[in-house]
């Protein structure tokens, strides 16, 4: 039988994974239309430092997304449901990719 406290953390790290791939999907939609949205101007300047201001701001989401309640419970002193739930969110992850990369694959 499953432990009421893993399958909570499971539902945790499943909720964690899919807010990041949301947040990837949305920030793809961004990256694809930003020529709509901004126009077809080529600014050398802007460009390389909105993109590094993205890059570091994703990792802020996803890292908060991905650590956040592990981090909370780690410093709760509840390690071993810590360690869990971070690799729970790992192996939902990793769940996610497979099934986005074999749907991209089959659409192909």
């Amino acid at each position: 039988m499953v432990n009421k406290e893993n399958l909570k953390l499971f539902k945790r790290a499943a909720l964690s994974a899919l807010g990041v791939l949301v947040y990837i999907f949305l920030l793809s939609l961004f990256m694809n239309n930003g020529s709509k949205m901004f126009g077809e101007e080529d600014n050398k300047m802007l460009a390389p430092i909105l993109f590094l201001l993205l890059f570091i701001f994703s990792a802020l989401v996803t890292g908060f997304l991905i650590l956040g309640k592990p981090i909370m419970l780690y410093l709760d002193n509840d390690k071993k449901p810590a360690v869990k739930l971070l690799f729970y969110t790992g192996v939902c992850l990793f769940i996610l990719l497979i099934i986005t990369g074999t749907t991209l694959f089959l659409i192909k």
